[in-house]
């Protein structure tokens, strides 16, 4: 997509979970704005996943999360395998090959 990223995280079948986006702040260092669109838990973790998502990519972020963690771990977790993705890391470049 040229406008948009979506990231869905989840845990064995995929799953569509707590849904939300984020578009990109006007300047560098900016926070957009962010909104849960569906589900009722974890949206905090939704929400910043998307906010990092936008920031990260410069451009609006769409996220699902469906998972089994803590909130707090679960966005830990997370973001630290989108950072992983983002930075072209051996990890992130072998799952390219599996798709």
């Amino acid at each position: 997509m040229d406008n948009a990223v979506l990231a869905l995280f989840y845990e064995g079948t995929m799953r569509i979970g707590t849904l939300a986006v984020s578009t990109p702040g006007l300047r560098e260092g900016a926070v957009g704005t962010s909104s849960v669109l569906l589900g009722g838990k974890y949206m905090i973790a939704a929400r910043a996943l998307a906010e990092r998502v936008a920031a990260t990519f410069h451009r609006m972020g769409i996220v699902s999360l469906n998972t089994r963690l803590a909130e707090g771990e679960a966005l830990r977790l997370y973001s630290e395998l989108l950072e992983k993705a983002r930075s072209g890391s051996p990890e992130a470049d072998a799952r390219k090959g599996e798709g």
